[in-house]
């Protein structure tokens, strides 16, 4: 039987926590401007009225974000990571990137070589850096799962162990895509175990908003039921992001394993020039057009322009201030691909030399990056 000095089930703790009802905000910034960079970001909010309500009453908003450390890091998982966290963090949002190592080696990712995961950890957290992510004013916070586990233990394992014993197996398997993974795969155990912790760590890291991409929002509807089942009423946003394609036809998403349809951080100029050049892109077809998608998702945010330079005979320079514009002119045959790739590539290798630069003089880093190269990724 309870005692009054015990510690209350999980369920208990999480139904007491809530948002502030302080209604300041970072600078002069409203909170419906805050909301309008916030919800930039997703491709879907679950739900706009909770975010703007949160942003109206909490200055600063815990950001939850995470990956699992696994090879190497294309530009989905770099540019854009950097432009969504900017983006969180100009609104005055605190984001915590969860470094889920004993996530990949639950996964078998890396041969489930704890080390090496960890290594592959470093490595991403390197490549943000150089590259630009706004790390100052403890805007962003790293945190190792086996670490902040581990000095935590009795605090997250009774939420494991409580989100576990509410939901059947049928529930969990439903959310193993967040893995990589098909519901009709031979799981192991511990890839059932898997949703179930990362269903925790929202509420271990007491995360407002889930930032993390559509292929992550089985889980975090996961996460949402969970909190209809404590009875909690403020539950976390689930704002999910855009999956960038690869650079091949029919690839919904852009994968690692494939090194020819993706762009990685530390890619060559020339390596990035024959890629593109590669790259699907059929003359005036804007749906499923990879090329297209790269320049909305990642040259607009970072340049707010996209620059194509033609010979006189072909039209001249062109500046594009918006991605509509764009589409208008690549759609009716004024803007063709063997301009339009050119002008991509020159983009992309813009925002990768300062990566490539650190990579080459930095001692600690090339060390990192020759490590990743040498290991095989496993699935």
């Amino acid at each position: 039987m309870s005692t009054a000095d015990e510690t209350p089930p999980p369920s208990e703790q999480l139904q007491s926590l809530s948002v502030s009802t302080s209604s300041s905000s970072p600078g002069i910034m409203t909170p419906e401007e805050r909301f309008r960079i916030v919800r930039s970001i997703g491709e879907e909010c679950i739900q706009d009225d909770e975010l703007m309500n949160l942003l109206t009453k909490k200055p600063q908003p815990i950001c939850y974000d995470g990956f699992e450390p696994s090879g190497r890091m294309h530009i989905a998982q770099g540019v854009m990571k950097i432009i969504n966290v900017n983006k969180l963090t100009s609104a005055g949002c605190k984001v915590k990137i969860w470094i889920a190592d004993w996530f990949a080696q639950l996964n078998n990712k890396m041969g489930g070589d704890l080390k090496k995961i960890q290594t592959v950890g470093r490595y991403f957290v390197e490549i943000w850096k150089a590259a630009g992510m706004d790390l100052e004013a403890d805007k962003v916070e790293f945190v190792w799962s086996s670490e902040e586990i581990n000095s935590r233990a009795a605090e997250y394992w009774p939420l494991v162990m409580d989100i576990a014993r509410r939901n059947n197996l049928a529930r969990i398997v439903r959310c193993v895509q967040i893995m990589g993974r098909t519901e009709k795969e031979e799981l192991t155990a511990a890839q059932i175990l898997y949703p179930c912790m990362q269903c925790a760590d929202i509420f271990f890291l007491k995360a407002d908003i889930c930032q993390l991409g559509m292929d992550q929002r089985k889980v975090n509807v996961f996460a949402r039921e969970y909190c209809d089942d404590i009875k909690r009423k403020n539950k976390p946003v689930i704002l999910s992001h855009h999956m960038l394609p690869g650079l091949q036809e029919g690839q919904d998403k852009m994968s690692k394993s494939d090194p020819s349809s993706s762009i990685f951080m530390e890619d060559e100029e020339a390596e990035v020039n024959v890629k593109i050049k590669k790259a699907f892109c059929p003359p005036q077809q804007v749906e499923k057009n990879p090329c297209l998608e790269y320049i909305k998702y990642i040259v607009f945010p970072w340049f707010k322009e996209f620059r194509v330079e033609r010979s006189a005979e072909h039209g001249g320079e062109k500046i594009y201030e918006s991605y509509e514009k764009l589409v208008a002119d690549f759609e009716s045959g004024e803007l063709h691909p063997g301009d339009l790739k050119p002008a991509l590539a020159k983009a992309i290798n813009k925002i990768l030399q300062p990566v490539r630069d650190h990579f080459k003089n930095d001692a600690n880093a090339n060390d990192l990056l020759k490590r990743v190269k040498g290991y095989r990724v496993t699935r």
